[in-house]
């Protein structure tokens, strides 16, 4: 029984402090562009070379962001879970990355691309994938 209680500790504050600013990117980045997808399409850099600006498109994507941070929250919530709820959202971020890439190689996008989306697109799916591995049972607490 000892395994058990430690599986369904909290998280320590540290990891609750990190978790929770990793979800917050996602609920700011997600009501950003429910609330404002002209603002967010013409601020974004780099977004305008991916297409022109549809408020719907935006707006569903807002929506998959606001789901990325109800899973980062969860990850906190429920800390047996969490490598699951952080992995969903890998998952995610990781296949974003993946479009990203193919976009580049198939010319779809300029290859200053690989720059311009480090930090927003290429970045986060391996800051996802070590949030992952940090709160594996393995490492819990």
């Amino acid at each position: 029984m000892p395994e058990l209680a430690a599986t369904l500790a909290p998280h320590r504050p540290v990891k609750r402090i990190v978790l929770g600013i990793f979800a917050l990117v996602w609920l700011v980045n997600a009501i950003w562009m429910l609330a404002d997808p002209a603002g967010w399409y013409a601020s974004i850099d780099g977004v305008p070379n991916t297409g022109p600006y549809n408020p719907h498109f935006v707006r569903d994507i807002g929506v998959a962001y606001l789901m990325l941070a109800t899973l980062s929250a969860a990850a906190i919530r429920w800390p047996a879970h969490a490598a699951a709820f952080l992995g969903t959202v890998t998952l995610y971020l990781g296949l974003h990355a993946l479009l990203h890439v193919w976009d580049i190689a198939a010319a779809r996008l300029p290859v200053e691309h690989i720059l311009i989306d480090l930090p927003g697109v290429f970045l986060p799916p391996l800051i996802s994938a070590a949030l992952t591995w940090w709160c594996a049972p393995a490492r819990s607490n």
